[in-house]
């Protein structure tokens, strides 16, 4: 068979909920529905870590972001109770990227829209990209989604043109003026749906229509919560969106859509569409409490920053015509270390197991046949912007054990009857806790895990914890 053209599309910060065919009511996104009306949609598909960096840096890798060493959002620094464990501020040279590999294997190699894996030595051309599209180290469009962006791989177009349009266009454009006779492999990274909130002001009117009209402004909107855990927060409140019902939010993810809308045109002009694997996927769970917490991943709790579901649980959708049955369900757990091993397998091309070592090719899974993945891992030993405190969590099966580094507490959670993590089975479940944390240390130990250390000078301000449920 021809080598597919591979498409990754990553969003930044989209919530599991965060789009129609997942359940939200209220944002519109009928190209990216496209994807699981012709594809399959993964149900328990998972980012690697609550924060975008160590994401970024596993799908790149096939590592888990512990053993990368990238642990934490590039440039972040924060203390509470703990000190925040050191993390590489880069995706190492050393590692040999996904894009290498594709590249090895015959594709060109684009990377289009965030990087956020380094300053300049460390930019998407170094690691593989033949084409870099607005890849550098910001995290976020630091001067807004209105040109001037002032993003150093990405000139600055007309005065107001939207950011999300134009990366949508470059990369219509790349694939318009590509030579079909080589397969292309394109890391296609928005910026949306990241702070700054901003979007065109005709989109905010039509969706402050649309709340009022579904009586959204009549409903209480958010909850006031404990003080944050983090030092440069202290003096703030977690405060947690009840209800999907912010404007500018719903209008960003529609131009987001718009956007993936082009790139399909654009397949589809070229007669590529259905030699292409298109993968859609976020970083990590959507912002829902702190810095305007523009979204709410309910059932899921909480959101970005957080270990329970709303952190790292993400919309994970994969179409392939003749290869992933249309309209199929997958409920098998997935994680971002796995992308690496499926492309190459996708693309026929052999495995590199020394470098994707905690990767699992999930290519039969998307042929619709059965697979187990084993258990998934998450190093976090950190505190978020978002109220989450440093973490570690093990899955296996429908069982999630999640380890709180302020004082070891435990909690254990039955997901596939308690998605909400509300019911804590630690206490009654004793054998299986010991279980699992035994198989959380043990992992920790082979990735090198490094684990933050007491704060000798910490002072609490607050009573309680809000890094758990209390």
């Amino acid at each position: 068979m021809t080598q597919p053209n591979i498409v990754l599309i990553l969003i930044d910060d989209m919530g599991w909920k965060d789009i129609s065919c997942m359940g939200s009511e209220f944002y519109e996104t009928p190209n990216i529905d496209r994807l699981a009306r012709e594809g399959m949609t993964f149900t328990n598909g998972y980012a690697a870590c609550p924060v975008c960096s160590p994401t970024r840096a596993s799908l790149l890798s096939g590592k888990y972001p512990a053993r990368v060493g990238v642990t934490d959002w590039i440039g972040a620094y924060t203390q509470g109770r703990l000190i925040d464990a050191p993390y590489v501020h880069e995706l190492p040279l050393a590692e040999f990227s996904l894009a290498r590999a594709m590249q090895a294997a015959g594709y060109a190699t684009w990377h289009v829209g965030k990087w956020h894996l380094g300053e300049e030595p460390f930019w998407p051309d170094k690691h593989g990209f033949e084409v870099n599209v607005g890849g550098c180290q910001m995290g976020c469009p630091w001067h807004g989604y209105f040109s001037p962006w002032s993003i150093p791989t990405l000139p600055d177009g007309p005065e107001g043109e939207y950011l999300t349009d134009r990366l949508g266009d470059e990369t219509a454009r790349l694939i318009a003026n590509h030579d079909a006779s080589r397969p292309f492999f394109l890391n296609l990274c928005f910026y949306q749906v990241h702070n700054p909130l901003q979007a065109k002001a005709e989109k905010i009117a039509k969706y402050e229509a649309k709340a009022k009209a579904m009586g959204l402004d009549q409903v209480e909107t958010f909850a006031d919560g404990d003080f944050f855990p983090c030092e440069h927060k202290k003096n703030q409140r977690i405060r947690r969106r009840l209800v999907q019902s912010h404007t500018t939010y719903a209008a960003m993810i529609e131009s987001l859509d718009e956007n993936i809308g082009k790139v399909f045109a654009a397949l589809e002009a070229r007669g590529m569409m259905d030699n292409t694997l298109i993968v859609f996927t976020s970083d990590n769970g959507g912002l829902s409490t702190s810095e305007g917490s523009p979204t709410c991943n309910a059932p899921l709790t909480e959101g970005k920053g957080w270990t329970y579901e709303g952190g790292v649980r993400e919309p994970l959708l994969a179409r392939w015509p003749g290869v992933v049955p249309a309209g199929s369900q997958c409920d098998e757990p997935v994680t971002s270390p796995d992308f690496y091993p499926t492309f190459l397998a996708a693309a026929g091309a052999p495995l590199r197991p020394e470098q994707h070592m905690d990767g699992v090719s999930f290519l039969p899974l998307l042929r619709g046949e059965p697979m187990r993945r084993g258990p998934i891992f998450w190093h976090y030993p950190h505190y978020g912007n978002q109220g989450g405190t440093p973490g570690g969590i093990v899955r296996e099966d429908e069982w999630k054990l999640i380890e709180f580094f302020e004082d070891g507490h435990l909690e254990l959670y039955n997901l596939a009857e308690d998605i909400s993590e509300q019911n804590d089975l630690a206490t009654t479940e004793p054998q299986r806790v010991c279980e699992l944390y035994a198989k959380l240390v043990s992992w920790r130990r082979e990735v090198g895990a490094i684990m933050p250390e007491p704060n000798p000078a910490f002072v609490p301000w607050r009573e309680g914890a809000c890094g758990h449920h209390n």
